[in-house]
């Protein structure tokens, strides 16, 4: 894929027409796993907390274990929304590293 269309996409999702943005991200959910570390850049880089959200689960849906730390500490996250995609990231990658870090988080009291 190519990283002019990843930054295309990324570009739109910061317009302000709806529908532009749900396309741009329709497109960054079908290639997520071909553009999981420029997702975790962005996602890494991103000051509007509601994109923050979108690309934290874009990462989700990339299923790849390189976001298996990402996710780890997101469970830490003081924000609602972006605790649960940690989780959700963690049981979509379905890794005995993942459930462990679901386990702990959960021990500790940070997620129920």
């Amino acid at each position: 894929m190519s990283l002019r269309r990843f930054d295309q996409a990324i570009q739109r999702m910061r317009t302000g027409d709806a529908q532009v943005r749900a396309d741009a991200f329709d497109f960054l959910r079908e290639h997520a796993d071909a553009y999981v570390g420029e997702l975790i850049a962005e996602y890494r880089a991103e000051g509007d907390d509601a994109l923050r959200c979108l690309l934290l689960e874009l990462v989700a849906e990339a299923r790849a274990v390189q976001a298996l730390e990402l996710f780890r500490g997101e469970l830490e996250s003081m924000d609602e929304s972006v605790r649960f995609w940690a989780v959700r990231g963690l049981e979509m990658l379905d890794t005995r590293e993942a459930w462990q870090a679901l386990e702990h988080a959960e021990s500790e009291g940070l997620i129920a």
